[in-house]
This record gives C-alpha cells, sequence and structure tokens, in this order.
C-alpha cells in the first residue's frame, strides 16, 4: 500500500447554517464526509486519513472502517493537513491524495485521473476553466470586467509525491495558503491541471445539500464484476462442506480451512470485483489460526469490504464442478446460507452444479473445482 488519501474535515463551516459543521450534516441520510470516504474506498486507496476537529472525534469514529484512521486537526487548514503528513511518516507512502471532506461527490474516475497523472510528475490538481464573464465589484457595484483566459475553478483531491509534497508543508512559511497547490507551488513543484468534475461541488451555501443529493442521484452507476476459482481434492472422510452445508459423503475435502471450494470461489469473486486480491491475501494460509476455520469467516469479511467501499451485492452465482456428491438436491439450502452470510436476498444468489463428463480431476473423482461470479453496484 504506497498511496494514502487525507480529508480534511476540521473545519467549522458555519456559512452553511446549522448546528453541525457542514462535513457532519447530512446528505442522504449519512454525513457528508461518510460520502467522500466512500469515494476513496471505492477507488481503491487503501489508506484514508480523515483529520477532524478534536471536538469531532466521536463522530469521527463512527465511520471508521478497515483502512480509516483519525488525525486531530490543526488550528488552520495548512496545519491540519500537515498534521496527517506527519502521521504517514515512515509508512512507505509514495503518492497523497488530499481532499476537502466538503466535497462529497468525488468520483473514483477523478481519482484515477489525478493518479495517472502522477506517473508523469510529482503533482496533479482537477480544476474546470471559467466559462462565466467575471466582474470586480465594490459597494454592490461593477467595477471592472476581468479576462477570464487562463483561469480554472480549483477543486481537490489535489495529487503530490508524498515525500515531496511533505517537504513543502515543512518549508512553508504561511498558515493562510488557499490549498495545497499554493504550497506546492511556493517550493517550486511543477503541478499539472487535471479535467476536473462539474458534479464534485464544495458543500458551502444554504442549498447546497439539496442540490448534491440531486446530484447523488444522477451519478451513473457503478458496476464491477469479479470471478473466482477454486479447487480441493478429496480425503478420507465422511462429509463435505459446500456452499456453507454440510453434506453426509464417503469423502472430505481437504484443505488449511474447512475447503469449503464453494464459498473461497466465492469470496474471491467479492474481492476481484473490489480489486483486493484473494482470501490468501486477507487470511494467509501461513497463519496457523485460520486452520481448519469456518469459510463463512472469509465470506463474512469480503462481504463487509462490499459495505465499506460503498457498493452493494447485485448478484453472485457459483457453479460446482463434480461427478459427486449429488448438488440438486441441497442447491436452495445452499443458495439461502451464502444470502444469509452476504445479507442480500436469497433471489440474487445462484448455485448450481455440472460435471465434466467424466474428464479430468473432477471426472476422475478426485476432487471438485468451483467457479463464481459476483456483480456489485454504487451507488
Amino acid at each position: 500500500m504506497t498511496t494514502a488519501a487525507i480529508i480534511v474535515a476540521a473545519g467549522r463551516g458555519t456559512r452553511l447554517g446549522g448546528d453541525l459543521p457542514k462535513q457532519w450534516q447530512l446528505l442522504a441520510g449519512r454525513p457528508v464526509v461518510a460520502h467522500a470516504c466512500d469515494a476513496f474506498r471505492r477507488a481503491g486507496v487503501g489508506l484514508i486519513l480523515l483529520v477532524v476537529h478534536p471536538d469531532d472525534m466521536i463522530r469521527a469514529r463512527q465511520l471508521m472502517e478497515d483502512g480509516t484512521e483519525v488525525v486531530s486537526g490543526g488550528s488552520t487548514r495548512a496545519a491540519s493537513v500537515r498534521n496527517a503528513l506527519d502521521a504517514l511518516e515512515g509508512r512507505g507512502m509514495r503518492r497523497v491524495l488530499i481532499h476537502d471532506g466538503a466535497r462529497p461527490l468525488v468520483s473514483p474516475r477523478l481519482i484515477a485521473r489525478l493518479l495517472a497523472a502522477l506517473d508523469r510528475g510529482v503533482a496533479a490538481a482537477p480544476a474546470l476553466p471559467v466559462s462565466d464573464a467575471l466582474w470586480r465589484g465594490a459597494a454592490g457595484r461593477v467595477i471592472e470586467a476581468v479576462p477570464r483566459a487562463e483561469l480554472f475553478r480549483a477543486q481537490t483531491p489535489q495529487a503530490f509525491d508524498y515525500v515531496a509534497i511533505h517537504a513543502a508543508h515543512r518549508t512553508h512559511g504561511s498558515e493562510s495558503a488557499a490549498d495545497d497547490v499554493e504550497i506546492a507551488r511556493a517550493a517550486g513543484l511543477d503541478v499539472e491541471i487535471v479535467e476536473g468534475d462539474e458534479t464534485n461541488i464544495k458543500i458551502t451555501w444554504p442549498g447546497d445539500i439539496a442540490r448534491a443529493e440531486r446530484l447523488l442521484g444522477e451519478l451513473p452507476m457503478d458496476i464491477r464484476t469479479g470471478t473466482g476459482f477454486d479447487v480441493h481434492r478429496f480425503a478420507p472422510g465422511d462429509a463435505v462442506t459446500l456452499c456453507g452445508v454440510t453434506l453426509p459423503f464417503a469423502q472430505r475435502l481437504e484443505g488449511h480451512s474447512d475447503a469449503d471450494v464453494g464459498m473461497h470461489a466465492l469470496t474471491d469473486a467479492i474481492y476481484g470485483a473490489l480489486a483486493e486480491g484473494d482470501i490468501g491475501r486477507h487470511f494467509p494460509p501461513s497463519d496457523p489460526q485460520w486452520k481448519g476455520a469456518d469459510s463463512r469467516i472469509f465470506l463474512e469479511h469480503a462481504a463487509a469490504r462490499v459495505a465499506a467501499r460503498g457498493f452493494r451485492i447485485s448478484s453472485a452465482d457459483v457453479t460446482l464442478i463434480c461427478e459427486a456428491p449429488k448438488i440438486g438436491p441441497h442447491a436452495e439450502a445452499m443458495r439461502a446460507a451464502l444470502a444469509a452470510i452476504m445479507t442480500v436476498d436469497p433471489g440474487r444468489v445462484s448455485v448450481k452444479a455440472t460435471t465434466s463428463e467424466q474428464l479430468g480431476f473432477t471426472g476422475r473423482r478426485e476432487g471438485i473445482a468451483a467457479l463464481a461470479t459476483a456483480t456489485l453496484v454504487s451507488p
């Protein structure tokens, strides 16, 4: 893990009104900043540092998922970012994305564009060209027109080489910097402009929450599909466990855990859709604590990662490949078991079986193979 996101949410945000700072007000039933955290999880950023005011620590800890940490903010935005950068020191980070917690609608596509830009340089930031006429005014009257050529509306997240931006923050002499691009440029860093998103609005004024809720309903659905495949050989025994159901049988399946080949394939399919590796990454077979473990532990963890990343399981399909035992009589019980573990409707889960026409190791009844597909959707 070499990329981290810093979400700055330590301000008080009084212009919006209400009893809470803007980042903690509800948007579609969840705090504004929670939506920002979801976006980085969906984008596959493995470490998120949420920087909050000391008074908001309890609220922040309610948002904690795997890979999310809370950092205490400073008296200024620059100080808050610096606290988070300091917290990353010595942890092997190469890239960091610094984002305003009041921008809840940042898209994984924008994050991907910024990370791609870091392959070319040390800093990148999203912006949109100014298209409206600009005026300078005073006392309620227009004083002069301002040329809009070469002017951009800045957004976050702003992306940096970690070492470079950390050094820039340490040497910057002012606490009043508007954003991290200003600090980067003061240190001589070249900042690439990346195309921003019109929907990446900042919650600032009364009415912005309602606007964000409208935009949230219009965002394109993020659909992901993953596949999983697993094999386990037979060994002497008296039962097999398949898709959470134990079947009496003349043999058992051999494996480090309970060798539930169907559940293993499905778990890997979910991890694959999230681009989070496989079971071995999360539950290493070299760790003795997982010897003989119930495979539902693995599937529960994968399903929890789906929720943590802001997705839901739309469908899951498992195919068991074997000559025996007979799967058909038990398929409905397997569907129900998998659905209960993943907390989804059984109508979204399929379990079926096929033979290999007596070909290969499954045809020779040496073991069972399983193929699975999982589809995730968000929002």
